[in-house]
């Protein structure tokens, strides 16, 4: 896999699901402790960018009083609303610390639902990188992660999920995503897997 055309995409890396007093973080915590995935993903962004991939941030947000949101939502927009999550300008709603963009990193900037690619240039930015492989790594792994999976698989890109840096809402929906789905969509790895690939001779 040549750095020179992957990117690797974390998908909701924010306060309000990876911080105590966070919004959803009581939710994703356990999966997160399971999965070890935010040291998995700290160990994989540091050494996919000294390797020379582009590291791309999808953060969600919404206006105060989620206009963007149907009155009646449904869902997991409708949880969204109820726990007041992702709200722009707030605390919970920025990129955690740790994972704080770098020179040469790119935000993507839009995202309102769950597929990364539906309300933002993702698309075009990646095309225009001449990026063919795109990894995914975040939050909901059954949710937003398996959305963006699906629509990339779609586009036509070769399409990586990092199975050890992802987390969902229960064990159960962690290891049926993984287990059944990812395969349909993309190449299910771990974090490991990935890192021997990228600039190795396997491609």
């Amino acid at each position: 896999m040549d750095p020179k055309t992957t990117a690797l995409v974390l998908i909701e890396y924010q306060n309000d699901f990876v911080k105590p007093g966070g919004a959803n973080y009581e939710g994703v915590k356990g999966v997160m402790e399971s999965t070890n995935m935010l040291a998995n993903t700290l160990a994989t962004v540091d050494e996919a960018r000294a390797r020379g991939a582009t590291i791309m941030h999808a953060a969600i947000s919404f206006a105060e009083g989620y206009p963007e949101i149907p009155a009646n939502p449904y869902g997991i927009l409708a949880g969204i609303v109820a726990g007041q999550a992702f709200r722009k300008g707030t605390w919970g709603a920025e990129i955690i610390e740790e994972l704080t963009p770098q020179p040469g990193d790119i935000v993507i900037e839009g995202k309102r639902g769950l597929d990364c690619f539906a309300s933002t240039n993702l698309d075009f930015v990646l095309r225009q990188r001449g990026v063919t492989d795109v990894v995914l790594a975040g939050f909901l792994t059954n949710c937003c992660v398996e959305s963006t999976m699906r629509s990339a698989y779609e586009r036509g890109f070769r399409v990586v999920t990092l199975t050890d840096c992802t987390a969902a809402l229960s064990e159960e929906e962690q290891r049926v995503a993984i287990t059944k789905d990812f395969a349909l969509f993309s190449r299910p790895m771990t974090h490991e897997a990935f890192l021997a690939e990228l600039g190795g001779a396997a491609a």
